[in-house]
């Protein structure tokens, strides 16, 4: 019976396929597709390249929201692993780790040992990749309270863990930031300040020069930013003040209302040449942003961190629809404490947080016309309510109702109890290694032995959706929700820069007979007897 090995340590391809030079892995890759016209279904074959820069640069993060409790758990949990913390709590000693991260936590299949073994590796060793632990962390907040003491605000750590990091914390203290009260919740104005002031052009001006500062002075090479701040209103989408990048940069010159904080930061952040990522559910990225790192040929990814509820949602409807099982009713009630709940206690803000959490199921309802009709969807509710007194613990409970077979149903109840803050903060750790990653990889056509420019991934970086509630994607491409199929992604584009095959689960080797046998021979050191033919 075949069984699980592991590969903990750095490997190499052998293969013509792939080449090691000192700069780059370079690869030769064909990538398969299937086009179908009307009832003709046909296989399509391109020939490319992809290059990935080995070297590892030193990398800064910038967050928006440092002081939140994603913010300051995020900083707490870098500290930990470097310093190797342990801590006592009432079920006994805890140590630090990345526990909750598919990037430096989950492991995927390289292939089969010759006894046909698989074996896994963790996802982190497939390609060069930076380590949160050795990133320069920093970043804006309206609050000016430090992150020591911010931490134990939060009361999302340990106690006894708080007061071994609080030393190294305590010093740590937030830029000020970009504070529009019309955007955020107005309960959020006794945190505010640690505000910047002058127009909006000027409040720009000053966050590219944080940028550049927190660059020279860390002696960085690169530099990502991360909103992980309030959940803002939508912003109205207006021609000749956001719909294209000419009018945005216009409109921030002007002062104009409809130009929110988070869309400062991403304007800054293209200006500067920096990723930016938008964790929170907001419209950050109007069409004049988008098409600003376009022109400036910088990543944005977004939209909204999917740590609990959703993510969960985007497999059990998977689940259930690729199974043939009609799911007719999704209602979702959450309840939590912290100040994202309290934030989202405004109407204007849950609807930003709605709307991202409503629209997970889309893609999946949309791939079966066996069950549902075009343009039926499964009645959808989403409700969150503040309940100070729970803190960080989100309780999140969901039914789903399905129809089954001979006008049968099934109903599916579940409760999520979790600690919102430590679901959020693996991710932001993902979402920094993958981008940063996708930063050094490039690939080409490669047509009749006439070879076609290397080629950057679309700025709107969607290969992040894994990480992400409501997934941007490049106009004219599919939203896909699904996430088994955004995790497939990532592992197959990370095997692609490697010249190795999509893992696509046939395990032909352990279904037919013959394969078995030769198995079979090898493990036992036998050699295998041919049948001998008359």
């Amino acid at each position: 019976m075949s069984s699980c090995n592991n590969l903990d340590g750095d490997f190499t391809v052998q293969s013509d396929k792939c080449k090691y030079t000192e700069d780059a892995i370079v690869s030769d890759y064909t990538y398969e597709t299937t086009i179908v016209e009307g009832n003709v279904v046909k296989p399509v074959s391109t020939k490319m390249q992809f290059r990935t820069e080995r070297k590892v640069p030193k990398v800064g993060v910038m967050l928006v929201g440092l002081g939140g409790n994603n913010g300051c758990t995020c900083i707490a949990g870098t500290i930990a692993n470097k310093l190797g913390l342990t801590w006592n709590t009432k079920e006994g000693e805890k140590k630090a780790s990345y526990w909750g991260s598919v990037m430096m936590a989950s492991t995927v299949k390289l292939g089969n040992d010759a006894k046909g073994n698989s074996v896994y590796t963790p996802l982190k060793n497939m390609l060069p990749m930076v380590d949160p632990s050795n990133v320069v962390w920093g970043g804006w907040d309206i609050n000016s309270m430090n992150l020591g003491d911010a931490m134990k605000r939060s009361g999302v750590l340990d106690y006894d863990l708080q007061q071994k990091l609080y030393p190294h914390m305590k010093d740590i203290k937030p830029l000020p930031s970009v504070y529009f009260p019309d955007f955020i919740a107005a309960n959020q104005s006794e945190r505010a300040d640690n505000v910047l002031t002058g127009s909006k052009q000027q409040q720009m001006e000053q966050i590219r020069k944080d940028i550049q500062e927190f660059k020279k002075k860390n002696g960085l090479d690169k530099v990502l930013l991360l909103w992980t701040a309030n959940t803002e209103r939508f912003a109205s989408i207006e021609e000749g003040v956001n719909d294209t990048a000419e009018d945005l940069l216009t409109s921030i010159q002007r002062d104009e209302p409809e130009v929110s904080a988070s869309t400062i930061f991403a304007v800054a952040s293209i200006l500067e040449g920096c990723t930016f990522i938008n964790g929170a559910p907001q419209n950050t990225f109007v069409p004049g942003v988008v098409e600003l790192a376009r022109q400036k040929k910088c990543f944005i990814a977004g939209d909204d961190f999917k740590s609990g509820q959703t993510k969960m949602k985007s497999v059990l409807v998977d689940f259930l629809v690729s199974a043939g099982i009609k799911p007719v009713s999704i209602v979702s009630y959450n309840h939590l404490g912290n100040n994202d709940g309290k934030n989202l206690s405004a109407p204007s803000q849950f609807r930003s947080k709605e709307i991202s959490k409503s629209n997970v199921v889309d893609d999946m309802v949309a791939s079966n016309r066996i069950l549902f009709e075009e343009d039926e969807h499964p009645d959808h509710v989403v409700v969150i309510k503040y309940v100070p007194y729970v803190g960080d613990s989100k309780r999140a409970m969901d039914e789903y109702t399905s129809e089954i077979f001979l006008g049968g149903t099934n109903t599916i109840v579940m409760h999520n109890t979790c600690e919102d803050s430590l679901l959020a903060t693996p991710l932001i750790y993902d979402l920094v290694i993958l981008g940063e990653l996708c930063e050094r990889i490039r690939m080409k056509k490669v047509e009749d032995d006439t070879n076609s420019d290397w080629e950057a991934f679309h700025p709107v970086l969607s290969l992040l959706s894994y990480m992400l509630k409501a997934p941007l994607v490049p106009n004219g491409a599919p939203v896909v929700n699904a996430l088994f199929a955004q995790r497939q992604a990532i592992i197959n584009v990370l095997r692609a820069c490697l010249g190795l095959s999509p893992d696509h689960h046939m395990t032909l080797e352990h279904r037919l007979e013959s394969s078995l046998q030769e198995l079979a021979a090898q493990q036992s050191g036998r050699p295998l007897k041919k049948a001998r033919t008359e």
